[in-house]
């Protein structure tokens, strides 16, 4: 558990989760999943909010992009 000094509190480091669960690749289909790393507003969030590696990152918005192509995701909500 290693902490750092951020601003006047402590924080916990954050953690790549697909690194921590052996994921093989991010499935596009997998709109669940996909919801947890995009705003309210319909944004991609950035990896240092979400904690994800910028391989898996990078991944993520692949697959966020592709899910919107094919009306899984919505571009906007409302």
């Amino acid at each position: 558990m290693i902490q750092r000094y951020k601003g006047k509190r402590f924080q916990k480091k954050k953690f790549c989760s697909f690194c921590a669960d052996n994921v093989p690749f991010i499935d596009y289909k997998d709109v669940k999943t996909l919801r947890k790393y995009v705003t309210e507003r319909g944004k991609i969030m950035a990896a240092r909010m979400t904690g994800t590696c910028s391989k898996h990152q990078r991944e993520l918005a692949r697959a966020i992009k592709r899910a919107r192509n094919i009306a899984l995701l919505p571009f906007i909500e409302k």
